[in-house]
């Protein structure tokens, strides 16, 4: 999920105080890959729900105008009040920003750094703990196999040192563009490209032959395709030539963690719903296992279990924008329940989880010993099925009788790896009404994975999936990130904002960045249950 790279000037590093009259608050969720303005009269949701409780008790409401009203009744107050939890005294929980994706061009040049560091200071001005930067494979080793070209990388974070500001960086090996708000495109590799026009099946493939150049199969992990080096060879080569090139930033605790690349969008997945196919939200996707080498494994693992007529995909999963009671394989009691599911199942998260594993595996030697991460992506759709199709096709094990995420959490555990989870901002309730096929339970998919990290002893940081500018989403990742009356006190290691734009720096969209950066570092903010008042707080 992305948004645009930045290319005009915005606000120089202000007070908020001068900022000002208050713009358009919200900017709510409706589905995956879009966002639209709504009435900030959602942020008194507590109130409208009050009133109707009241109603359902049986007391007596004639006589009295709803709190909405109350709070509305007077044109000349400027705030609407509102019931909000106070998150003074809690935990430290540092935000760090996502740099936009285009900061780096395809010479490794800072693209526009006099804007960037304006934007760096306007930042900074507001106690962010630090940005988030993706290097990207494509730009780095572009042209010819372990030539490495980190010059634009290094101005960039000599910016973002002078600043006082830390880093996470994220090593990018898939492809940028094709997804949700991607604006600028970054392929893989010119030498990886050659290889995938005579050999094909280094990229994932569906069931219909269709090829995704977005990253590389899995099933090259051990193969020797890539210019006599495997995938995981270049991957360690890479990832070790990034921590000799920035050594000092690592010794003076600038990059304070690394996030690892595993999959499409730089997260632990299949593409099972790849935009460039044709997917639209709620699809439940494609199963992304139909390479030679992929399919390989597939047919030695059915002949281990003693049954080689397995060694095939379902062919009654339909198609990418299908529902899971439209399939024979997805709908209640179908075959992803039986014998055959079962298996299949099994082998297609294995092979993602094996994955994980080697590739965590190679970022701990070259990393020595520093902070790493992995990103999985939030599949909330369908999520109140019984099949969870849509987790299924991304290699998510997820059923409604088994967790498919304790596997994922162990494995992280067993490399000292971070949880980076996604979609904590999103409410179920929106969700179904906007969207109500879908089926989507976002707040319970975010509670499950969150625990699943917990129980396995592993930090859990987050990020949200969709643009957020508003005080609902923003009460929203604060709850997540500092769970009410949690017997242990766990909460979120970290969370990194998606992503430095215009819109975000704009008046009233910084007041409520800064205002959520407060809290998240459990700082005190004078205006506690008071949504600044707009024309659209007004009833009609």
């Amino acid at each position: 999920m992305s948004i645009s790279s930045i290319h005009t000037v915005v606000c120089r590093p202000v007070s908020v105080k001068k900022l000002g009259a208050p713009a358009r608050l919200s900017a709510r969720r409706s589905r995956v890959g879009e966002w639209r303005g709504a009435s900030t009269l959602s942020g008194a949701r507590p109130l409208v729900f009050a009133f109707a409780k009241a109603k359902q008790k049986g007391e007596s409401v004639e006589d009295r105008a709803s709190p909405i009203e109350d709070q509305l009744a007077d044109d000349d107050e400027p705030f609407v009040h509102f019931d909000e939890r106070d998150f003074a005294g809690t935990a430290s929980v540092p935000v760090y920003v996502m740099l936009p994706l285009g900061v780096i061009d395809m010479n490794s040049e800072v693209v526009e750094p006099e804007v960037l560091l304006d934007q760096l200071r306007t930042l900074k001005s507001v106690n962010v703990d630090g940005v988030m930067v993706d290097c990207w494979w494509g730009i780095v080793e572009s042209h010819t196999p372990q030539v490495y070209n980190w010059s634009g990388y290094k101005k960039l974070f000599d910016m973002i040192r002078h600043l006082g500001l830390k880093l996470q960086v994220v090593m990018s090996f898939h492809e940028c563009g094709g997804n949700v708000g991607d604006d600028v495109h970054i392929q893989l590799p010119e030498w990886v490209r050659e290889i995938g026009q005579t050999n094909p099946d280094i990229y994932f493939t569906d069931r219909a032959g269709m090829r995704n150049s977005e990253c590389l199969t899995w099933g090259i992990d051990k193969q020797r395709v890539l210019r006599g080096r495997t995938a995981l060879e270049v991957y360690f080569d890479y990832m070790r030539s990034f921590r000799v090139e920035f050594d000092e930033f690592f010794e003076d605790k600038i990059i304070t963690e690394i996030e690892v690349g595993l999959g499409p969008c730089g997260e632990l997945r299949y593409p099972s719903y790849p935009a460039q196919h044709g997917w639209k939200y709620p699809g439940i996707g494609e199963f992304q296992c139909y390479d030679k080498y992929l399919m390989k494994s597939l047919k030695e693992a059915a002949e281990v279990r003693g049954h080689s007529f397995w060694g095939r995909g379902p062919d009654n999963t339909e198609s990418y924008n299908s529902t899971p009671h439209g399939t024979g394989f997805f709908r209640d009691g179908g075959d992803y329940a039986s014998y055959y599911g079962r298996f299949f199942l099994n082998w297609y998260s294995r092979v993602l989880i094996d994955h994980g594993d080697r590739v965590l595996s190679m970022a701990n030697l070259a990393f020595e010993g520093n902070s790493i991460a992995a990103k999985l992506s939030g599949i909330h759709w369908w999520y109140k099925t019984a099949s969870h199709a849509a987790e299924l096709t991304a290699g998510f094990y997820n059923p409604s009788n088994r967790d498919g995420y304790g596997p994922i959490a162990a494995m992280l555990k067993k490399h000292d790896a971070a949880l980076n989870f996604t979609c904590v901002e999103l409410r179920t309730l929106d969700q179904h009404e906007d969207f109500p096929e879908a089926l989507a339970d976002p707040e319970g998919l975010v509670w499950q994975v969150l625990n699943a990290a917990w129980d396995a002893n592993i930090p859990v940081a987050s990020e949200n999936a969709l643009p957020c500018y508003d005080r609902e989403g923003y009460n929203k990742i604060l709850e997540n990130a500092k769970p009410l009356n949690d017997p242990d006190g766990r909460h979120l290691s970290c969370f990194t904002y998606l992503r430095l734009n215009t819109t975000l720096l704009e008046s009233q969209n910084f007041v409520e960045f800064e205002r959520f950066v407060k809290r998240m570092h459990g700082e005190a903010v004078s205006d506690l249950g008071l949504l600044p008042r707009t024309q659209e707080t007004k009833l009609e």
